[in-house]
């Protein structure tokens, strides 16, 4: 691994030595409420700052089975999970240490068909339902903004 301007690390490919990303797998949790679709939106446990539920890929798992798992521990919702990515973005995970890493994520669309009282992360993280635009303005990722907007039209 390298550090790169803006402290952002990358990972050496094993491959072909070249510099890769590491690509987490995540999930838009949406449900319609009196006709509107709304989006479930997460606490990062670090920054505390408004995500979807993401993670790292689980051995023996899908992309999109891993992205389920991702959405019942840290948001303690289950439901169904499209097959085929949504969309992704790149965000910069923090490290402890400071440093962070670029980290590219594939969204998978999940109809919520339930809303757990209890889960995994439930004691570390805040969870809230938005309406798209409101969910759009609460991330910071540029590229998840966007996504988020034009998702109504995805939707139907």
């Amino acid at each position: 691994m390298r550090i790169v301007p803006q402290f952002i690390l990358l990972h050496k490919n094993k491959m072909d030595g070249e510099d890769s990303v590491p690509t987490q797998y995540g999930v838009v949790p949406l449900r319609v409420e009196q006709g509107t679709l709304r989006v479930l939106l997460i606490t990062s446990r670090e920054t505390r700052r408004w995500v979807v539920p993401r993670g790292n890929p689980i051995g023996g798992l899908s992309p999109s089975a891993s992205a389920a798992q991702e959405a019942f521990e840290e948001a303690g919702v289950r439901g169904v999970v499209a097959a085929d990515p949504l969309g992704s973005y790149r965000y910069t995970k923090k490290r402890k240490n400071g440093a962070g890493v670029l980290t590219d994520v594939q969204l998978f669309r999940m109809v919520v068909e339930e809303e757990l009282e209890s889960w995994p992360e439930a004691q570390e993280r805040e969870r809230r339902w938005f309406a798209l635009d409101e969910a759009a303005d609460a991330v910071q990722e540029p590229d998840l903004q966007a996504l988020l907007r034009r998702l109504d039209a995805a939707f139907c």
